[in-house]
């Protein structure tokens, strides 16, 4: 699983045992949720020993426009960052526009904000500059079409 956190960014680690019925991290380990978490370094890729959950994002997952905009955002975190590069403001901006979903009703405005801010933080768009198509500018950004757009536009319009 890969893993956006506050202080080493992007890290991909791997939970074993997680589908077991007895797993004690197997209820907190879900897309969408912020964790507490302890991880080890493995042979290849590093485990995650302990999972505790801080915010569990459940409302955003019962919402098929909500869950699909939260894909497209992690999307573009993945895509977009370099595996240990931290970055504690796209963090923040990550979990803050991860708060607004819950309870926001105009998701296309929210989703191209998230685009043009994450652009600003990570240095590839000027602050101030107006942005008139986000979608193409994260496209040239990251050199490919992301896979939850072609969802995200025709549920949103």
């Amino acid at each position: 699983m890969t893993v956006y956190s506050k202080n080493f960014g992007k890290l991909r680690l791997l939970a074993k045992g997680v589908r077991r019925p007895k797993s004690k991290k197997r209820g907190h380990i879900e897309v969408f949720s912020q964790l507490k978490f302890s991880a080890s370094k493995g042979k290849g890729i590093d485990l995650i020993t302990e999972a505790e959950t801080i915010a569990s994002f459940e409302v955003i997952r019962k919402d098929l426009k909500k869950v699909t905009v939260a894909y497209f955002l992690l999307e573009t975190i993945r895509r977009i960052t370099h595996d240990e590069e931290k970055n504690e403001e796209l963090y923040n901006h990550l979990l803050e526009t991860l708060t607004l979903i819950k309870k926001s009703t105009n998701l296309r405005k929210l989703r191209y904000n998230f685009i043009y801010k994450t652009l600003i933080l990570l240095g590839f768009w000027p602050v101030g500059k107006v942005m008139i198509d986000p979608d193409k500018v994260l496209t040239e950004v990251i050199e490919r079409q992301m896979f939850s757009v072609r969802v995200g536009k025709k549920l949103l319009t």
